[in-house]
């Protein structure tokens, strides 16, 4: 008597709340016009095609010709009133959902699961994340967005109904079907995210489906397999399963589905499913809710209704306890023929029958199959795919990603230059986006053994190890926790480094870890997608925020809700062109120029990068190392970059002297080398040498002083073929210099003539005169100076001179097959012929990087010097270095940065800002910075080889022309 009591006042209590608030939200706006064409079809249907609306069967679009008769059959037959499609690919389904269709007097009302989108059911490239997810993020307008984006693609399929989203409040870790289905545990959470999906995937005319009601969410059995069991009392049920459907029902959910739960507080019959329950489906979700919205059944074949012994029953008691459409009956025929007879029997009305016939016609003539047409087959796939899917996916795995634990604010890693970082991959699952994402902002190495003691002895270099665990992204029912392996690794690991542990999996999994308090931080980054792994590196480097919120706790360690918001430390990211204002199509144009260098021999490959806003673009290789080769050019491939050594080494240093007040751009070369005074350049300053602007000579072939001149190859008197003491400067792989040849190169400068007029005229000697100046005030060499001072701690470990000595050859693209001085292939050794003989060092030449290493700088540049954390350069020095300062007398130069053009001929598109800055290099390099337009361009080339002779890319301004279309890329 008291439960009878109780739910009476239950009901009592909460059916004035909905009854009079609801309305149904099948009507359409043109309520006149749907009634007229509901009740005439109505009308028009006999006893059996009524009933066989109630009936929504499961098609596979990759089914055989056997199993596409059968439901042909069913359509003309049994007059079923709907599909529901699995597996297969977009287009087979659109083409036997077109065939299908025209079998059927009634079209036939559409569903799917893709509660995360199409992919997930078709073998297109694309899905939105898992509900888990999505539940980390507290944007709800990108859900909206989600949700919008997936009707628009059920819709372009012909699909009328999704089934999501899912508003189960997942209390229980151990759930083993709902789990990333579900937006979390917090009941206000998952309101939102699931009203809010919903609001976007109804506005783009698919109609929703709550489920599963009343609430599968606590509960650690499978409904596929068995009939679990939810034991809880009403007042429980009432606060937390039912508590989303009351507040989607207000705001005009389209439908529900009714789960195959057993529910005892609710259904006193033992076992006996929710789905099939009168109280729940009518009293409760009808009645008390007020629901008028169409009402499915979950699969009726699913396991576990051992009440029902004859096939048909489970239908006929669906229909009875108030639902409209009955889901995958294990038999359409005989369900119908049980409902039939009841009808006759007059145990069914035909008030009844028509409550439900009427609510599915209403539901189709709302996603407008009152004027049936086609699903259009062209262009479908690629309108499943769109770049407006890409950009929003990307923004929610950004926004979803969390960090939980971040001790000492280790996390954005900070100060490369004292980390040697390994990154261990546990689980079964490829981390090799992830690894190759982290390559991208420091020097990471893959540690893997077999063996625990074989990985400890391994990591014994390292002090930070970034350990991933990488489970399958293909459902979201994969396994996904820590083995009892791993776990002990992780621990041991954890013992002795600093650790980083990011789980590409749900939550869940780190409630198995017995300790953290070793870990120093742990980030959670939900799926394993390629878009998850790179987004995750970024953050780890800091290159964007982190944003999320658990939306689940995790045992003894996190609360729902917890998450640490990091902000960036301006590293580059990468993303899409749109993101930042650019045009992804027109960028494609790129592709073609890039190509055609290649394809006309100007160069035998190519890198090319765009940035814009400090994210990263466009970064793609061209061609191979050689016309001849078989190794294409990859992202750590690198390319002597010549003159840009000018602006990457020599002059971040020479900026950084001036700053500390050690020279001035006014400084004379007497006063910083007191051997140039009493020359004819004493009185030179840094200012007009480094604009060019100094009647220096612009270049002295020093290595034709050291040939024999008679077989003008190199004399003995200079040269030998082993290293000794005296000749000790290595130009090339066994050819060594003699070691006091240094010092006549910097004497050959000093009494070198002037030119006779002051204009602008290009010199490599100032970066000769410049480098020794700064070795000699730091007494170190420029190599080493460098890497102290800038590229290790920017995180540029692809950039360095002499390569030869430090990786593989396989990385190095050659620059020359020379037939003039060192007689042999210039691999591994710098171009440049002065450098060469200043033991590859130059502070004109000598860098060699890739393109993203380039970028980085110019990135600290446009930066106004800071970059990673870290102020390098003050920004009034960065304006005073980027300043002409002699374009009154036709000079373009900056301080050792060239500049836009004055006139019509020059470096750049002519489409530039003239605050933008750059270099350019003989072997084929440039790149450029833009503050105005916040872009830097690298382009890297070898078009020296095999031959130095001829500039097609010059001639045919390559370059340039790449950079007036970077430019017309722009829309924003």
């Amino acid at each position: 008597m008291h439960r009878v009591f109780y739910i009476i006042t239950f009901l009592f209590t909460i059916l004035p709340t909905f009854s009079q608030t609801t309305k149904n939200p099948l009507l359409a706006e043109d309520l006149a016009a749907q009634k007229k064409w509901v009740d005439s079809i109505y009308e028009s249907m006999t006893l059996a095609e009524k009933v066989g609306q109630l009936f929504m069967v499961q098609v596979m679009s990759d089914q055989d010709a056997a199993s596409k008769n059968k439901i042909v059959q069913l359509i003309k037959d049994y007059h079923i009133g709907g599909l529901i499609y699995s597996n297969g690919g977009p287009v087979r389904q659109a083409k036997l959902n077109n065939e299908l269709q025209s079998f059927s007097k009634t079209p036939l009302l559409v569903g799917m699961d893709a509660e995360w989108g199409l992919s997930m059911r078709l073998d297109s490239t694309y899905s939105f994340p898992w509900n888990m997810t999505l539940g980390a993020i507290k944007d709800n307008d990108l859900i909206e967005q989600t949700g919008r984006k997936i009707g628009e693609h059920c819709k372009r399929l012909g699909v009328h109904f999704n089934f999501a989203p899912v508003v189960d409040i997942n209390t229980n870790p151990k759930n083993p079907i709902i789990g990333n289905r579900s937006f979390g545990e917090d009941r206000d959470n998952v309101t939102e995210k699931a009203s809010a999906f919903m609001k976007g995937m109804q506005t783009a005319g698919v109609l929703a489906n709550a489920k599963h009601f009343p609430g599968h969410g606590d509960t650690d059995q499978d409904s596929h397999e068995t009939l679990p069991t939810i034991n809880f009392n009403e007042k429980r049920i009432d606060s937390i399963e039912l508590y989303p459907y009351k507040k989607l029902i207000k705001e005009g959910l389209s439908s529900v589905m009714v789960a195959h739960l057993n529910v005892p507080s609710l259904e006193s019959r033992p076992g006996y499913p929710s789905s099939l329950s009168k109280h729940i489906v009518t009293d409760i979700l009808k009645d008390s809710l007020g629901f008028q919205g169409l009402i499915f059944t979950d699969a009726l074949t699913m396991k576990g209704a051992s009440d029902f012994s004859e096939t048909g029953d489970i239908d006929l008691a669906a229909f009875n306890a108030g639902n409209d459409v009955m889901l995958m009956s294990e038999d359409v025929g005989i369900g119908a023929s049980k409902i039939i007879e009841a009808c006759n029997k007059g145990d069914i009305t035909e008030e009844r029958l028509a409550h439900s016939v009427k609510k599915i016609l209403q539901a189709k003539y709302k996603v407008g199959l009152y004027d049936y047409k086609p699903i259009g087959l062209y262009n479908l796939t690629k309108d499943l795919n769109r770049l407006e899917d890409d950009i929003l996916y990307e923004e929610l795995i950004e926004n979803a990603i969390t960090v939980v634990k971040n001790d000492r604010h280790f996390i954005p890693l900070r100060e490369l230059e004292t980390k040697t970082i390994a990154y261990v991959n546990l689980g079964d699952d490829s981390g090799s986006t992830f690894f190759n994402e982290l390559k991208k902002y420091a020097k990471v190495h893959h540690i893997e053994a077999e063996k625990l003691s074989d990985l400890s002895k391994k990591l014994r270099v390292y002090n930070t190890v970034i350990i991933g665990l990488h489970r399958s992204n293909d459902s979201p029912w994969k396994k996904y926790q820590f083995t009892k392996k791993e776990l002990a690794w992780l621990q041991e690991i954890a013992q002795t480094h600093t650790v980083i542990l990011d789980a590409f999996v749900k939550p869940y999994a780190l409630s198995e870890i017995e300790s953290i308090e070793n870990i120093e931080s742990i980030v959670v980054s939900y799926q394993n997608s390629d878009i998850a792994q790179q987004k995750s590196a970024q953050l780890i480097f800091g290159a964007i925020p982190a944003k999320g919120h658990l939306p689940v706790s995790i045992g003894a360690f996190f609360n729902e809700g917890d998450g640490l918001n990091i902000n960036t430390i301006k590293r580059l990211g990468y993303t899409i062109p749109e993101r930042v204002g650019m045009s992804s199509q027109k960028l494609k144009r790129l592709d073609s120029i890039a190509q055609h260098a290649v394809n006309h021999k100007m160069t035998p490959g190519i890198q090319l990068l765009v940035a814009r806003k400090g994210q990263v673009i466009y970064n793609k290789n061209f061609g191979k190392h050689t016309y001849n080769a078989k190794n294409k050019v990859q992202f750590d491939d690198i390319y002597d970059v010549a003159s840009l050594t000018k602006i990457l080494a020599t002059l971040p240093l020479l900026m950084e002297l001036e700053e500390n007040g050690i020279v001035s751009l006014n400084s004379k070369l007497s006063k910083i080398l007191p051997e140039y005074k009493g020359s004819n350049k004493e009185d030179i300053t840094i200012k007009s040498m480094l604009s060019h602007y100094a009647r220096l000579r612009p270049w002295e072939p020093f290595y034709y002083h050291t040939l024999d001149t008679v077989t003008k190859r190199p004399s003995k008197k200079y040269y030998r073929g082993k290293r000794t003491n005296k000749f000790n400067i290595e130009v090339t792989k066994n050819l060594y210099l003699r070691s006091d040849y240094k010092d006549s190169i910097n004497g050959i400068i000093k009494d070198s003539e002037l030119l006779t007029t002051l204009r602008y005229r290009y010199s490599d000697f100032p970066y000769y005169i410049l480098k020794k100046f700064i070795e000699d005030h730091y007494d170190k060499t420029l190599d080493k100076l460098v890497q102290d001072h800038f590229y290790q701690s920017l995180g540029a470990n692809y950039t360095l001179y002499n390569p030869y000595y430090k990786i593989s050859s396989k990385k190095i693209v050659p620059t020359e097959v020379d037939d003039y001085y060192r007689h042999q292939k210039v691999h591994g050794f710098v171009h440049d012929m002065g450098a060469a003989m200043q033991n590859g060092v130059g502070g004109h030449a000598g860098i060699f990087s890739n393109a993203n290493d380039v970028a980085k700088i110019l990135q600290m540049y446009l930066q106004k010097g800071f970059y990673g954390g870290k102020r390098y350069l003050k920004p009034e020095t960065i304006d005073k270095f980027n300043t002409c300062y002699y374009c009154s007398e036709g000079n373009r130069r900056g301080i050792g940065f060239d500049k836009p053009q004055l006139g019509e001929e020059g470096p750049t598109c002519g489409c530039i800002s003239m605050t933008s800055f750059g270099h350019s290099g003989f072997t084929g390099t440039y790149a450029w910075a833009d503050p105005e337009e916040e872009i830097v361009y690298v382009f890297l080339a070898n078009r020296t080889y095999p031959k130095a002779g001829k500039n097609l890319l010059l001639r045919e301004n390559i370059r340039t022309e790449i950079q007036r279309l970077i430019y017309e890329a722009i829309e924003d």
